[in-house]
């Protein structure tokens, strides 16, 4: 809801808006991640047993988990399916998957604004998954450029990482519970379960934000 409603003020020119949903994001994040402490510690003998209470369930298949990541820019068509026996929630998630993005609604400001943003990320298919450009690393290096105190989009770009950060975090927080409790066995909704993860921490959301750090 947050991400959302931060998403909604950039692309209303709000930024001011989407820095306070921002800001206030980043207390949810951290006791999101904070809550990986309450299996951390359990041996995998206790987890073991905890896990037959969920079956095959699984955080994968979670709608609130998918929301996220199709804000984040990680869209997916067919991770839809899953709760196609959930009309309400796959239309949801259709209207998420059919718009911008979180990144995407700054990268359609910056455009505004007179940045050298290229076309093919201003206007493209939302329901893809976002794909870093070094154009779009240029742009943000024109914005870091200026480091007036009044600059907004340098606070934006900042904030940004903030939650870029924060995602960062969590995958690996959730990675290194996952790797303690039950190692290599496979995922309680099928997945290969911890390379998955694995793979998963590895990715920035964000991407140029963290590119542009090489050179500047």
């Amino acid at each position: 809801e947050q991400w959302e409603a931060a998403r909604d003020a950039l692309e209303a020119d709000d930024v001011p808006g989407a820095l306070a949903w921002l800001r206030r994001s980043r207390n949810a994040q951290d006791v999101l991640t904070g809550s990986w402490d309450l299996l951390a510690d359990m041996t995998p003998t206790q987890f073991d047993r905890f896990r037959d209470s969920f079956g095959e369930a699984s955080g994968f298949q979670s709608y609130t988990y998918r929301h996220l990541e199709f804000l984040l820019g990680n869209k997916s068509g067919p991770m839809v399916r899953p709760h196609k026996g959930m009309p309400k929630v796959a239309e949801q998630l259709h209207a998420v998957l059919e718009r911008p993005g979180l990144y995407d609604a700054a990268l359609r400001l910056l455009d505004r604004r007179g940045f050298p943003v290229p076309e093919r990320a201003v206007e493209r298919d939302w329901t893809e998954p976002y794909e870093e450009d070094p154009a779009v690393t240029e742009a943000w290096s024109q914005v870091y450029a200026d480091e007036r105190d009044g600059n907004e989009l340098l606070l934006l770009a900042e904030t940004l990482m903030d939650v870029a950060e924060r995602v960062t975090r969590w995958r690996h927080r959730h990675l290194m519970a996952v790797k303690r409790t039950m190692g290599g066995k496979p995922g309680s909704g099928g997945s290969n379960g911890l390379a998955w993860l694995a793979r998963n921490a590895e990715k920035d959301v964000f991407p140029e934000l963290w590119r542009l750090r090489d050179t500047l």
